[in-house]
């Protein structure tokens, strides 16, 4: 299973080398939180592929071992858009908030040891809800869900 501190940390290191493009594993989860950097603006364009190249039309004949999300990257002036990602839950220590613990969180108040979000912050969410799985903050707030804290990105 393809935990979400893989894809921080794929991320982080791919915008520090400066790459233009990124390939992570197929799973929902990363499609989710790339989904939710694409909608912030911290990715210009999420597309599938296989490990060889961003392609949709080979993606679909590709074995499940091969199929990759690609993520082009942003960058404002020569400096990466995303400075870090940061992961809240973690395997060990779960963080789980309901609508008035994320609305804290959102509005500029510490909540369960964690710090507030700042301007251009986000924090994903994972809710129970299968329509709405992978959400930002702010946007479970708007649908009255409850949810996991997965990570923030700034």
């Amino acid at each position: 299973m393809v935990l979400p501190h893989d894809l921080c940390s794929h991320i982080q290191n791919a915008f520090r080398a400066r790459h233009r493009l990124v390939c992570v594993p197929h799973t929902t989860q990363n499609l989710g939180i790339l989904s939710i950097l694409l909608r912030a603006g911290f990715v210009s364009n999420v597309t599938r592929g296989t490990t060889a190249q961003p392609s949709p039309e080979d993606f679909h004949t590709a074995s499940d071992a091969q199929r990759r999300i690609w993520a082009e990257l942003k960058y404002r002036e020569d400096r990466p858009v995303l400075s870090a990602m940061e992961l809240v839950s973690k395997p060990s220590r779960k963080i789980y908030m309901d609508r008035k613990e994320i609305l804290l969180l959102a509005t500029g108040r510490r909540v369960q040891r964690q710090k507030p979000l700042r301007l251009g912050e986000i924090a994903v969410v994972r809710t129970d809800d299968r329509e709405h799985e992978w959400l930002e903050a702010r946007e479970a707030l708007q649908l009255r869900l409850n949810g996991e804290v997965i990570c923030r990105a700034w």
